[in-house]
């Protein structure tokens, strides 16, 4: 038995090394094969188009996220969905290039993209976020699924940003120079596409914060973000290399590839969602 368990697992891991981790790469005749080697799960890196400072490019979560997801694939196979940019990102939207969905539009987008990769034969479906903005969003798409029956689960996670805590190859180069489009970030960027970074551009931007709102901490509105950072720019991005990029991206996928792997291995999720919904439909005859 033991041969014949190693021998399926070796055929699956050949399986998955034949064909791209990339959805939009597969042809429909290998799309079964890597949904097999998938263990029928899929991921969405969810980024976001948005100034990232003077250095950054716009697609700058996209990117990060899609590289690091990536890599994440191909050590825990997993099949990658298109480039996925319908995030929250009101915020930024007097900044130019940016592209912010309408609120109905961003969960309805999200609903159909879960609901057509589970009639394809991804029974668990991890979002992947790589933009701070989509975190409240996700938050409240997780628990929306809930709202009807549903023969697929829905994970979300968050990509780590940064992994200087436990590598110092990845540690900034002093404190305060990261936050949204500063050096980490830009590191990450110069890690894949060193051609679209400009950190000698830093300096012509202020990512200082800068305090304006006179509110006790406990208190957030929509507009806390732009009092803080109206050049949508926080942190300095002027030491940005890709050294450091690099030892954090690997860093980062290698957690992920963990977290794909006890989702692929999850049975409990899927056991009590459907014992979720079987209770639903009858409130009466649960036990008090």
């Amino acid at each position: 038995m033991k041969t014949v368990v190693l021998f399926f697992a070796s055929a699956v891991l050949a399986a998955a090394q034949s064909v791209s981790v990339h959805w939009e790469e597969l042809t429909a005749g290998d799309f079964p094969k890597a949904l097999e080697a998938s263990n029928g799960t899929c991921a969405v890196p969810f980024g976001i188009i948005e100034k990232h400072g003077p250095s950054g490019p716009l697609g700058t979560d996209l990117i990060n996220v899609r590289y690091t997801s990536e890599l994440a694939a191909w050590q825990e196979y997993t099949i990658l969905f298109p480039p996925y940019y319908f995030g929250q990102i009101f915020e930024a939207r007097h900044q130019p290039g940016t592209i912010a969905y309408s609120t109905k539009l961003q969960l309805d987008l999200l609903q159909e993209t879960a609901s057509e990769m589970a009639r394809n034969g991804c029974r668990k479906i991890i979002l992947i976020n790589g933009h701070g903005g989509n975190n409240a969003l996700l938050s409240y798409f997780l628990q929306i699924q809930l709202d009807s029956p549903k023969d697929y689960v829905v994970y979300a996670v968050s990509s780590p940003g940064s992994e200087s805590g436990q590598n110092a190859a990845a540690a900034p180069s002093k404190p305060g120079v990261d936050g949204h489009a500063g050096e980490g970030e830009i590191s990450n960027v110069m890690a894949s596409r060193p051609e679209l970074a400009h950190p000698e551009r830093a300096s012509q931007e202020s990512g200082k914060k800068l305090n304006r709102l006179d509110l006790p901490a406990s208190v957030q509105t929509g507009i806390s973000w732009y009092s803080n950072y109206p050049n949508h720019y926080a942190g300095d991005a002027a030491a940005a290399n890709a050294a450091r990029g690099k030892a954090a991206t690997e860093a980062s996928a290698a957690k992920l590839a963990a977290v794909i792997r006890a989702i692929k291995a999850d049975t409990v999720s899927p056991r009590l969602q459907k014992e979720f919904f079987d209770a639903a439909q009858h409130p009466l005859t649960t036990k008090q």
